[in-house]
């Protein structure tokens, strides 16, 4: 069973590695995930018991707080963290000035120890506490070799050796870097959680006649609303009046305005902009657009990338490593350097301060969270870090061609042959949830009895004793019956009776007016190759794609052909399939990336897929490539970037030029720079 469990006052990324690996280890617990930025904790639980347990062990990390789910997260104010700067500075200032002048060197090695103490003193608290969780249930030297033991070590050393000034600054700065660390990563938590502004607080239900203010979630599918100027639509509904004029820009991350007509479907979390208009609810609020986005952003930190992962491994590893390494050079070169210990001394320290993983363990996840929350700014969902990555290879794009590259907004037009073919056919796909089948609802029909269906090909079943069948022309050749199919563009079903064939009907649907632009900027983002699988014949599907920039076409497939295809198309590198309905799930299995249309898109393409088009608008598509190159690329930037830093550090403090307090560039300033980094996620795509 999965759980997930908000936190608040979790405020070190080093310390949610920590919790992350106690929560692991304990019984009944299987995987967890915990979200530093996004202050959530999501673990897998085999039982109640185990979840008590999980829950207990949390409320016992440091200072960290269970909330309510429906507790409003809190502005942090770094109040304490501001006054421990100021004091600090208040006893670093003068100390310095004494320092530099060579006077009073007791008064100013008192200011040096009074700035540490002010600065510092969250520090040595942290440390003493991680004291007994490290040998709590065996060892533990995760919990114990953390940023905070690093620091203490690397300002007690230099006042032990004297270097006074080095030991305040060393802390002060460290504290500066975490406050600033503190801001950047607040700003990007209220970047996310202002995504909850999509929710509506209120719904004005009519019911009889009369007017009245609900909870959104008290509204169920047939209950109508009023919809003033200026309100948000707050579940997803459909138009009862003309026409209605939507602000979609909550919803796509472009100001655009939307006409809809009556009948039409409007998405929860969009802005009436027009005149006061009613609609009829279609889903709850739970089920609604906006509730599938707020899902997804908020489960999205559970499912890791590579390079997370590998950071998280890394980090395990590293610090202990470099923490040996410190007293090595501590210990080692004096023995061939005429026992001169205090020369070595700062280095040494300087290893125990450039150790600190923090920069990556912090600029990492918060990168793949910033790209997340920007994709879901635009309309599309993401179900994870994991599946940025992938999008981000992309190197082939395939579509379904109904509902995906079409409207899949069916009607009937010509009729030919028999008119009672057009009443037989409407009698069997009026039984049939395929999504041809809505052409013909509103239209008189007999019923019909034993439907059934066949993937791809059409409907057989009995009408007043007889057997009827419609479907595409192949359909009734297998069954028998003579039938030349006609050569124009038109989608056509033929309907047969007790053998003969009778007439048919065509169906019409539009391309969707954005595809084009679309799949153009789609080739722009570096996706070499589009292709569209679809069931329909080589003429039609010609017919109805020539206007777009599509490489190739497979037509005539049936469901089962889809996914060899697709394996076909792999060849030419990483795919992702872009598809609506139930058939197009074996197919976003074999994808390497799958994305679904969020509006007229099944449950079971929502489930199957990697992102989710909430809005259905294509024009999302090529925002969401860019976005996942540019998450990529800004942490591979972070991490050659830190990594980089801190190995020329470390050699130049083998080489005896780097003093302690530049040390601390290499961590809390490079960290500062790497967040920094981080939040260009949070531009416009």
């Amino acid at each position: 069973m999965k759980k997930v469990i908000r936190i608040r006052n979790l405020h070190c990324a080093a310390c949610a590695a920590e919790l992350q690996e106690e929560l692991a280890a304990l019984e009944g617990i299987g995987e967890v995930a915990v979200d530093f930025v996004g202050q959530r904790v999501t673990l897998e639980h085999e039982s109640d018991e185990a979840l008590r347990r999980a829950i207990k062990h949390i409320a016992a990390f440091e200072q960290v707080e269970i909330v309510d789910g429906n507790a409003p997260i809190r502005r942090e104010r770094h109040l304490k963290e501001l006054i421990s700067i100021a004091a600090g500075a208040v006893f670093f200032l003068p100390a310095l000035v004494l320092h530099l002048m060579g006077r009073a060197e007791w008064v100013a090695f008192g200011l040096f120890l009074a700035a540490f103490a002010a600065a510092g003193w969250s520090v040595v608290v942290n440390v003493v506490r991680n004291v007994p969780r490290a040998f709590r249930d065996g060892f533990h030297p995760s919990a114990l070799l953390d940023e905070n033991l690093l620091m203490l070590l690397a300002a007690a050393g230099a006042f032990a050796i004297r270097q006074d000034m080095e030991g305040a600054v060393v802390m002060l700065l460290y504290q500066i870097g975490e406050y600033l660390q503190g801001l950047a990563v607040g700003s990007s938590r209220g970047a996310i959680t202002r995504l909850m502004a999509l929710k509506s607080d209120h719904a004005i239900r009519i019911a009889d006649g009369v007017q009245q203010e609900v909870d959104p979630e008290e509204l169920v599918a047939g209950d109508v609303i009023l919809l003033r100027k200026g309100d948000k639509v707050p579940a997803d509904c459909r138009l009862l009046d003309d026409m209605a004029a939507l602000d979609t820009k909550s919803m796509t991350g472009e100001s655009d305005w939307k006409e809809v007509r009556r009948g039409q479907e409007m998405l929860s979390g969009c802005v009436n902009a027009g005149n006061a208009v009613r609609a009829e609810v279609v889903r709850p609020v739970s089920e609604s657009a906006v509730a599938k986005i707020l899902e997804l952003v908020e489960n999205s930190a559970a499912r890791k990338a590579k390079p997370e992962k590998f950071i998280s491994r890394f980090a395990r590893w590293y610090t202990p490593i470099v923490v040996l390494l410190a007293v090595l050079v501590a210990v080692i070169p004096p023995l061939f350097d005429s026992y001169r210990f205090d020369a070595w001394i700062v280095p040494a320290l300087n290893f125990l301060v450039i150790s600190c993983p923090c920069a990556l363990i912090i600029s990492v996840p918060l990168t793949y969270f910033s790209g997340v929350g920007t994709l879901a700014r635009y309309g599309v969902l993401a179900k994870g870090a994991v599946c940025l990555d992938g999008l981000a290879s992309v190197k082939v794009a395939a579509f379904d061609k109904t509902g995906t590259l079409t409207e899949g907004k069916f009607s009937v037009g010509n009729v030919f042959g028999s008119e009672r073919a057009l009443a037989l056919a409407a009698a069997l796909e009026q039984a049939s949830a395929h999504p041809l089948a809505r052409a013909f609802e509103g239209i008189r029909a007999p019923a019909a009895e034993q439907v059934e269906e066949f993937a791809g090909r059409g409907l057989a079943g009995r009408v007043d004793g007889k057997e009827v069948l419609a479907g595409s022309a192949r359909f009734l050749r297998e069954r028998g019956i003579a039938c030349d199919e006609r050569t124009d563009a038109a989608l056509v079903v033929y309907v047969a009776e007790d053998g003969v064939l009778l007439g048919g009907a065509e169906i019409e649907d539009r391309l969707r007016p954005e595809a084009k632009g679309a799949l153009t900027e789609l080739k722009k983002t570096g996706v070499e190759r589009i292709a569209v699988l679809t069931g329909d014949t080589p003429a039609r599907a010609r017919a109805a794609l020539s206007a777009l920039p599509v490489d190739e076409i497979c037509s005539g497939l049936l469901p089962q052909e889809k996914p060899e295809r697709a394996r076909a198309l792999k060849a030419y590198g990483k795919l992702m399939y872009v598809g609506d309905g139930v058939n197009d799930t074996p197919v976003m299995a074999e994808s390497d990336v799958s994305v679904a249309m969020g509006g007229l898109g099944s449950d079971a393409a929502i489930e199957a897929s990697d992102f989710v088009l909430a809005t259905d608008n294509l024009n999302a598509l090529p925002k969401a490539v860019k976005g996942a190159r540019k998450t990529r690329r800004i942490v591979l930037e972070n991490i050659v970037f830190s990594i980089a830093v801190k190995v020329a550090f470390m050699v130049l403090s083998l080489m005896g030029v780097l003093p302690l307090w530049i040390a601390v560039f290499g961590d809390t300033g490079v960290m500062l720079l790497a967040v920094l980094n981080s939040m260009r996620m949070r531009a416009k795509i």
